[in-house]
């Protein structure tokens, strides 16, 4: 189970973990974002995966290689609009003083802010309720993958040659075990119970070139996508996990049942 506090920036790893409507506690509620208050991800800036934060009760504490480790509270006063890909989006700058540490280690200009309340952003209309909220994520708030799947993907790299990715490549918040692979194309418009916590399942995971970034050393490749061009290729796009709403709050924790409805 894993959260990522600053999109696009690395994972923090948990046993058990509250669910809240917007996702997993914690779970990307930071931004970082350019002079012109435009989203930077990993997606063109690996550097950002070398930023390795930590949550607490008083807000964040940050941690990078080379770098002096950085307390970052939660911020307060006015908001400013950020944007997230298409939409603008009200948060709260987290100071100077740690733009300025955010810029060092990831080599550019940067700014970090906060989503002190998902409730201003809403869901993607096509596929939730239109209360549905969701926080820094790319659009839904959660992602679950199955372990089957992944070991499926490692058999057809090790075909290709190619060394095998870890589950981290794909940054899910849940990863279940003990279905077969592939079985989770099934569990599109049902229910996912974990624990006593019910989840929608509203569509698959189009995979982006984020996947070929290894996390652990910022290296950039061409897997995983290429083999799944050939294998997961579907009209909506390169797929593996799936997105999840939450029906209702509570906690989830390693070793809970998993039932589909």
């Amino acid at each position: 189970m894993a959260t990522y506090p600053i999109k696009s920036c690395y994972r923090v790893e948990a046993k058990a973990a509250e669910v809240e409507p917007w996702g997993l506690a914690g779970d990307r509620r930071w931004i970082v974002v350019d002079d012109e208050a435009k989203l930077i991800t990993q997606r063109v800036w690996p550097a950002m995966g070398r930023i390795r934060p930590r949550c607490d009760d008083r807000g964040l504490v940050l941690q990078a290689q080379g770098a002096v480790r950085l307390e970052v509270p939660f911020p307060s006063g006015a908001t400013a609009e950020v944007r997230h890909f298409h939409q603008w989006i009200a948060a709260t700058s987290a100071g100077d003083v740690v733009d300025q540490w955010v810029s060092q280690v990831i080599g550019r200009s940067a700014r970090l802010f906060y989503l002190d309340d998902p409730t201003r952003r809403t869901i993607n209309p096509e596929f939730g309720n239109p209360d549905d909220r969701v926080s820094f994520a790319d659009d839904y708030p959660l992602l679950l993958a199955n372990e089957a799947s992944l070991y499926a993907v490692n058999d057809w790299l090790a075909e290709d040659g190619d060394e095998p990715i870890a589950m981290t490549r794909f940054r899910p918040n849940v990863v279940v075990a003990g279905a077969p692979a592939w079985a989770e194309d099934d569990w599109i418009g049902r229910r996912v119970v974990i624990g006593d916590v019910a989840f929608r399942v509203p569509k698959p995971c189009s995979r982006c070139v984020l996947t070929t970034i290894d996390p652990e050393t910022g290296e950039k490749g061409e897997q995983p996508l290429r083999v799944l061009g050939r294998h997961r290729r579907f009209p909506g796009g390169l797929m593996f996990g799936l997105n999840l709403i939450p029906d209702v709050r509570g906690k989830i924790a390693i070793g809970d049942e998993v039932a589909v409805l």
